[in-house]
């Protein structure tokens, strides 16, 4: 459904979707917290009133209390609330320090990543490590689940979500039930064409790991890469 038919207080959540968090004002922003106005103005509007209360400043907003949001028209104390919170949790965030990323220098490194959801399984998966142009870890996921003998992944979904996470690199693995280290004509061929699309979208497969109850088979290791 376009914007300009969806009632005032949902235009904001619309234009999230569509165009993402960045190209919301700050009248917006509020406005979602706030999640509807008053009688005489929709949601954005009362925001906008309440920021110019405050020279439009989040921290001079931060230090109004319940009973000065609910000075204004359309604000209760279960939304006084809401916004208080919001900037609580803001102020939180910037305090914390950023989680230090693992960082892969090998392909060992990667295999004590992937051992613990690969090493005991009874049927084939297909795993991602996702990594930045630092070989730093940005994200871990399960792709595909198959059978016995083998777990097709779509190369599609994998550089999906490669971009989805902005990684510049990536490793992929699966595990063999049968106890095998040697990789298949299947694994092979699935390498290559991952390697291939990599190199069209400028990401690059590092290694594909097998995983074994208690070893690994290394593609880069083994110069097939």
């Amino acid at each position: 459904m376009a914007i300009k038919f969806l009632a005032e207080d949902d235009r904001p959540r619309e234009k999230f979707l569509q165009k993402g968090k960045s190209s919301l004002s700050d009248s917006e922003l509020l406005a979602i917290i706030m999640g509807s106005g008053n009688r005489d103005e929709n949601a954005v509007e009362l925001a906008r009133k309440i920021l110019n209360s405050v020279n439009n400043n989040w921290h001079q907003l931060s230090l109004l209390s319940v009973k000065d949001l609910m000075k204004f028209k359309g604000i209760g104390a279960a939304k006084a609330i809401s916004i208080i919170t919001a900037l609580e949790i803001g102020k939180r965030r910037a305090v914390q320090e950023i989680p230090e990323k693992t960082v892969i220098g090998n392909s060992h490194d990667a295999y004590v990543i992937l051992r613990n959801q690969l090493s005991d399984l009874r049927t084939e998966e297909f795993w991602a490590i996702f990594l930045n142009n630092s070989n730093k870890v940005i994200h871990v996921s399960q792709l595909t689940q198959g059978g016995i003998s083998q777990s097709i992944v779509d190369v599609r979904t994998l550089y999906k979500a490669a971009l989805d996470h902005f990684s510049t690199g990536i490793i992929i693995a699966h595990n063999h039930p049968s106890g095998s280290l040697k990789p298949s004509r299947e694994d092979i061929n699935i390498t290559q064409k991952i390697k291939e699309a990599g190199n069209t979208l400028s990401i690059q497969l590092l290694d594909h790991i097998i995983v074994t109850q208690d070893a690994y088979f290394s593609f880069s290791d083994a110069g097939l890469l």
